[in-house]
């Protein structure tokens, strides 16, 4: 910088340049002056010592200009340099942003691909429980057309006793649609010995009674139902009691099968006279669950009774059994003593053996008289050691 007139000014400013040119034009000019004058050394000695120095300012403002459009130069290549630098930085950058947008994008992508294929799972699952869920409803309706009709309800009743009665009692122990001395045909004959004999269980389903309980929305509607239900269970359990209770053929009681544990809860709740004129006609009304319950107690009695059945035959194999531990002890001490008598044989092997040993030994060492003064071993013969 330099500082003219009271302002300052670069070296490459138009000023500059044009203010020295302009000296350089005035110190030519002032030398034409003091040639053409010819004055004496005296007075143009002062005059030379100003143009020398103008003329060094003059050289000092052309070395700035040079160290000036030098150190330009310079500042513009490290510019150029920085900015390469920077653009270089940058572009990394904008590559490395671009990279994490493009994992991110995938990583987003294939996280949004597996949750649809979640969805679609689930969807599928959904579709499937709907399919289920119509084939329960049509499922639900074929039970209540089921239902409707009393010959498939008892067809019905008859199934579900025989599912409970095949999964409580042996094979051999039931007939199912047992036909009796009076042609009377029993849904299932439980084959229980004397006594009590067999018992029979017939299935019995009063749902119309039950479900005119449940409709009844007032008092007339409701000792209406109520009357039906006692007629239709008294008319089932006289129809049980007539039929298959015989005398000496079957036991003296009977089992009356509900399959609804709705109609069992109802009948005890509501009507236990109903259920002691069960008693009294020595009917026993059984749902699934005691059903099964009073089977696992038949299935008992069963057992116990092939137990004294069967106990001749038990009886008979522990008197085998007795002989056969009898002898087993026999031969267990012929065994010891034939062990203990290879004990001595092998005790007598290993004497011999020992005195064989010592033989060899003094015949090893040339020991002919102690051999000789040394009375032989008897031999055992086999049959004496037994």
């Amino acid at each position: 910088m330099i500082v003219l007139f009271g302002q300052s000014f670069a070296w490459t400013d138009p000023e500059v340049l044009i203010l020295g040119g302009a000296g350089l034009v005035l110190v030519g000019f002032l030398a034409l002056i003091l040639r053409a004058a010819g004055r004496s050394a005296t007075m143009a000695e002062p005059l030379m010592r100003e143009i020398g120095w103008l003329s060094q300012r003059v050289q000092q403002l052309g070395d700035g200009q040079e160290r000036l459009a030098g150190g330009l130069h310079h500042v513009s290549e490290t510019q150029a340099m920085s900015q390469t630098a920077m653009l270089q930085v940058m572009e990394q950058r904008l590559a490395e942003v671009s990279r994490q947008m493009g994992e991110s994008l995938h990583g987003t992508s294939t996280r949004t691909a597996r949750s649809l294929g979640e969805l679609q799972q689930r969807l599928e699952t959904i579709d499937k429980a709907q399919a289920n869920i119509e084939k329960l409803s049509g499922n639900v309706l074929s039970l209540q057309d089921i239902l409707s009709n009393k010959q498939t309800r008892g067809a019905f009743g008859e199934i579900q006793l025989n599912d409970i009665v095949q999964k409580a009692l042996p094979k051999d122990a039931y007939t199912m649609q047992a036909t009796l001395s009076n042609n009377r045909r029993a849904d299932c004959l439980i084959h229980l010995p004397h006594p009590p004999g067999p018992i029979v269980i017939d299935a019995k389903f009063p749902l119309e009674a039950y479900e005119a309980i449940r409709r009844a929305d007032t008092p007339r509607q409701a000792q209406e139902a109520a009357t039906l239900m006692r007629g239709a269970v008294r008319q089932h359990i006289r129809a049980i009691a007539e039929k298959y209770i015989i005398e000496g053929e079957t036991a003296d009681g009977a089992l009356m099968f509900l399959p609804s544990e709705a109609v069992y809860a109802e009948l005890h709740s509501n009507f236990p006279d109903i259920v002691r004129e069960g008693f009294a006609a020595k009917v026993w009304i059984v749902s699934p669950t005691t059903c099964m319950a009073t089977l696992n107690t038949m299935r008992a009695v069963l057992k116990d009774a092939r137990m004294r059945e069967q106990a001749g035959a038990i009886r008979k194999e522990l008197a085998l059994l007795y002989a056969d531990v009898d002898r087993l002890g026999t031969r267990v001490e012929n065994l010891d003593r034939h062990f203990g008598q290879a004990a001595k044989d092998i005790e007598e092997i290993k004497i011999s053996s020992e005195k064989a040993t010592k033989r060899a030994r003094r015949l090893d060492n040339f020991d002919f008289e102690e051999i000789a003064t040394t009375p032989p071993t008897p031999v055992i013969a086999p049959d004496a050691a037994e």
